[in-house]
């Protein structure tokens, strides 16, 4: 019984090693990161799709520089993890660019300055694609 035991723990063991224990900053959504543009200024994205968290933590730590740019629709209200600005990125619309139309285009102070036009001419459907824009890194939930 002793050696069964023995070999359980081992098998057990070599079990843990390989696949290892979780990392938090790996668990499922949402996660939080922070990005600037041209503006210099910084301000904070939720982001809810795995394959979204999974391309913005490429992004940072190098394994990738494909689609670097934010792409969502705006809400027009302040979010507890964005409360700097005015608005901020639905979660469930973030997604990454490499080049898009100019009529998504604009800074975050220009778009906080601006944001009684957005959804019109400005910014139409809310959608809002800072062609400079870049995540800086992860933070975490508020």
């Amino acid at each position: 019984m002793w050696r069964f035991l023995t070999r359980l723990g081992g098998l057990a063991a070599a079990v843990m090693l390989t696949v290892g224990p979780a990392h938090p900053a790996q668990a499922a959504g949402p996660a939080y990161f922070e990005f600037t543009d041209s503006s210099q200024k910084r301000a904070v994205v939720r982001i809810d799709s795995p394959a979204m968290i999974q391309h913005a933590r490429d992004l940072l730590s190098g394994a990738t520089d494909a689609q670097p740019h934010l792409f969502g629709r705006i809400v027009k209200r302040p979010a507890v993890d964005n409360p700097r600005w005015s608005f901020h990125y639905d979660p469930d619309t973030v997604h990454f660019f490499d080049v898009a139309v100019e009529v998504c285009d604009a800074t975050i102070p220009y778009v906080e300055d601006h944001l009684d036009e957005a959804g019109g001419s400005f910014l139409p459907g809310l959608f809002w694609c800072p062609w400079t824009s870049r995540l800086t890194r992860e933070v975490p939930a508020p």
